[in-house]
């Protein structure tokens, strides 16, 4: 019975599908800006035509399979806590040779990692 445990504590592992997310960023500013409440005050603007700052860069490390809508969050919490408005200029870029490797659906290249990287700005 005690095996059958084992078994099944060992085999519940692989198979769980977490996920795997290295959040990280770095202020480009020595300003101190009011940390945001929610990632809903931090807007996610591909071109943005008001004048801005850049105060920081957030970086996520996540399996390719991940798609930006489920980093997006990721960044903007990021973000949030740096006190930025908003997230821009979004670059994500796999890792090395796995650049040529397209990433399948379910399993296959489900561990070779996606660097998304974006650019943290406070409206002015």
């Amino acid at each position: 019975m005690k095996y059958f445990v084992l078994f099944l504590l060992l085999a519940a592992g692989p198979l769980s599908g977490c996920s795997f997310y290295q959040v990280d960023s770095k202020g480009t500013t020595p300003d101190f800006y009011e940390p945001k409440k929610s990632i809903n005050d931090v807007a996610y603007l591909e071109k943005i035509d008001q004048p801005y700052e850049e105060i920081g860069v957030v970086t996520v490390i996540t399996e390719r399979r991940q798609t930006l809508e489920d980093v997006l969050p990721k960044l903007k919490n990021e973000a949030a806590i740096l006190g930025g408005d908003a997230i821009t200029d979004i670059q994500t870029d796999a890792d090395d040779l796995w650049k040529k490797v397209r990433p399948r659906r379910l399993f296959g290249n489900a561990y070779t990692r996606a660097k998304y990287t974006a650019k943290v700005v406070v409206l002015k």
